[in-house]
This record gives structure tokens, C-alpha cells and sequence, in this order.
């Protein structure tokens, strides 16, 4: 008799030429991942040739149950790390019938503002840094904190290692690997400061790219934290008081500013930035007041401050770009539930395309 495993595992490569994919998409709440899975002919590397399919967007939050369906649209294909084999993940992006992106589909305005000329002649590259807090399951309080209580304060956690101090290493591990399995491009990984907290690198990657790797990037998660019985939650602040939030800091920079004079494009894109600063944290993820306070690594939610080599500001310029004059810059604002279709695209908009109306006083 086989096992449930034996069955998980089986080649499918043996009997038929059939490979299964599994279409992912964004939910209505705009942080909820969904996905189903259909049976196709044959292997694809091409999206533009994968089917369109649809689904019950009235069980989503995404659609009325008058007029419930919703086209499901490939935009990237990821190698599947569960079954293996040809089998693909596949990226989509939401539709109504008539063809028009549906308000939760982000992508497509992003997409929109990655293919104008001018931003894809500056070449935006995007490293993301992603950090995340496991609970454990039915009382979502942070694996290995004790029931009720807390751990000791935060400082030996940070790229800990033993039992005493890192927390969910296997599952973390797993998802480096998966990941790089897929075909992500994830940089790396570590321990954050708050125990419990872990934080994944996605990138660099290029314009629209970006979005599409961490979105696929935090559905493997969900996928291994699922079966390992563990929550992973990306609150920007899931433990108040004196406890690290949780950001997705991004890292930024154009061909201008890989080029030699660069840092001088980077301060006038900080400039930028500075004077779009409401607008910008309108859009970096709900609930992110409980983590911008001015402590714990972030600047207060209200001020716009940037510096070099520092972490308490809004935007951070390392010290290598300083030096080299050109370079990259991190945008410390965004937090660990924001849209990475929504904060890359605006920073690409905000940098190269706006021009501040100075009659206007902006």
C-alpha cells in the first residue's frame, strides 16, 4: 500500500508528457494569497502562451456574486518547488471580462508605468528586503517566545545561532532553497533583531520583475509555513512596545546612478522623494504608523530624514556609494505588507518621471 508521501512524490515524467500548473494570484485584501492548480498538455516557458483562466472573485472579495468572474492572466513563470518535475508556478495578474484590471490588480499600473521609455531606459534595478515574524499556530504569538511571555531583550538574536536564540531556522532554510529552486532571485537570508524574525533578500531584479519574484517569493512561504504548522505573518508590527517592527526596505537605483556623478542623481531623487513623502507612505502598507515611530530602526512616520549609514532614517545611502560616487539608495519607509508592484513602481515613477510643479509650491 503507498503512502500519502509516496504519492506526493510521484514522477510524473514516467507516465505522461502532462505537466500541472499552478496559477497564483493576489486576493481582494491585497496581502492574501490564492491559487489553484489545472492540468496542461505539455510543458511552457512562455506565459503569452499559457492559457487565461478564471475564478469565483465573489469568494475572493474581488468580485459581486451577481457578476462573479474573474480572468486570471499569466504574467511569469517560476519553476514548482512542491511537485517538481516540469510542473510551473505561475504568476497572474486579475481581469474583469471586459478586460480591464480589477481595483486589486496592482501589476498592471505598475506594468504601465516600468514600460515607459524614459523608465526603461534607466534600467531600475530593486533589491527588496523582505522580513517576516513566524507565530505559532492558534494563539499567534511569535515561535519559540513563551506562552504568554516574553523573551529576554533584543540584542542576542540578530544572525543568532543556537536553540536559545533562533527560532524557525529549518523553515527559513527551506525557503532559501525553494526559492532558488523556482528560479527566484533570492540574495540571501537572516536572523532579525526581534527573535522569531526572519528577513529574505529578492533581487537585484529589474522593473516589473521585482514585484513578480516577491509576490512569488511570500506564496512559497505561506506554502512551507503551511506545512510545517507555523503562521507567518507580515504585520509591520505584530508585538508592540520596545520590539523591532517588521519592514521590506527597498534598495533602488537607476543607470544614471550606477554611472559615474551618480550620487549627484541620487540626492535630487532623495529630493524627490522628500517632497512626496505623504504620498508615498500613503502607499507603503497599512498599519505602518505602529512601526514608523522614530524608534527601533525606523524615523517617525511624519518626518522625512536621510543620511548616510543610517539606519534611524527614512531613506539610507551607504557608505561604498558616498565613497564611489555613485551607487544605490534604501528606502527605509516601506513596510513588510506593502505592495512590491505598488512601492516599486512609485519610487520609478516619483525618481524619473515627476517633475515638482514649483508654481504650484510642490
Amino acid at each position: 500500500m503507498s503512502l500519502l508521501t509516496d504519492l506526493l512524490n510521484l514522477d510524473l515524467s514516467d507516465c505522461t508528457g502532462k505537466i500541472i500548473a499552478e496559477y497564483i494570484w493576489v486576493g481582494g485584501t491585497g496581502m492574501d494569497m490564492r491559487s489553484k492548480a489545472r492540468t496542461l498538455p505539455g510543458p511552457v516557458d512562455d506565459p503569452s502562451k499559457l492559457p487565461k483562466w478564471n475564478f469565483d472573485g465573489s469568494s475572493t472579495g474581488q468580485a459581486t456574486g451577481d457578476d462573479s468572474e474573474v480572468i486570471l492572466c499569466p504574467q511569469a513563470i517560476f519553476r514548482d518547488p512542491f511537485r517538481k518535475g516540469k510542473n510551473i508556478l505561475v504568476m497572474c495578474d486579475c481581469y474583469a471580462p471586459t478586460g480591464e484590471p480589477i481595483p486589486s490588480n496592482k501589476r498592471s499600473s505598475a506594468a504601465n508605468i516600468f514600460s515607459h521609455p524614459d523608465v526603461k531606459a534607466e534600467e531600475p534595478w530593486y533589491g527588496i528586503e523582505q522580513e517576516y515574524t513566524l507565530l505559532q499556530k492558534d494563539i499567534n504569538w511569535p515561535l519559540g517566545w513563551p506562552l504568554g511571555g516574553y523573551p529576554g531583550a533584543q540584542g542576542p538574536y540578530y544572525c543568532a545561532t543556537g536553540a536559545e536564540k533562533s527560532y524557525g531556522r529549518d523553515i527559513v532554510d527551506a525557503h532559501y532553497k525553494a526559492c532558488l529552486y523556482a528560479g527566484v532571485n533570492i540574495g540571501g537570508i537572516n536572523a532579525e533583531v526581534m527573535p522569531g524574525q526572519w528577513e529574505f533578500q529578492v533581487g537585484p531584479s529589474v522593473g516589473i520583475s521585482a514585484g513578480d519574484e516577491l509576490w512569488v517569493a511570500r506564496y512559497i512561504l505561506e506554502r512551507i509555513t503551511e506545512i510545517a504548522g507555523v503562521v507567518v505573518s507580515f504585520d509591520p508590527k505584530p508585538v508592540p512596545g520596545e520590539w523591532n517592527g517588521a519592514g521590506a526596505h527597498t534598495n533602488y537605483s537607476t543607470k544614471s546612478m550606477r554611472s559615474e556623478g551618480g550620487y549627484e542623481v541620487i540626492k535630487k531623487a532623495i529630493e524627490k522623494l522628500e517632497a512626496r513623502h505623504g504620498e508615498h507612505i500613503a502607499a507603503y502598507g497599512e498599519g505602518n504608523e505602529r512601526r514608523l515611530t522614530g524608534r527601533n530602526e525606523t524615523a517617525d512616520i511624519n518626518t522625512f530624514v536621510w543620511g548616510v549609514a543610517n539606519r534611524g532614517a527614512s531613506v539610507r545611502v551607504g557608505r561604498d556609494t558616498e565613497k564611489e560616487g555613485k551607487g544605490y539608495f534604501e528606502d527605509r519607509r516601506p513596510g513588510s505588507n506593502m505592495d512590491p508592484y505598488v512601492v516599486t513602481s512609485k519610487i520609478a515613477e516619483t525618481t524619473i518621471l515627476w517633475e515638482p510643479n514649483l508654481s504650484n509650491g510642490e
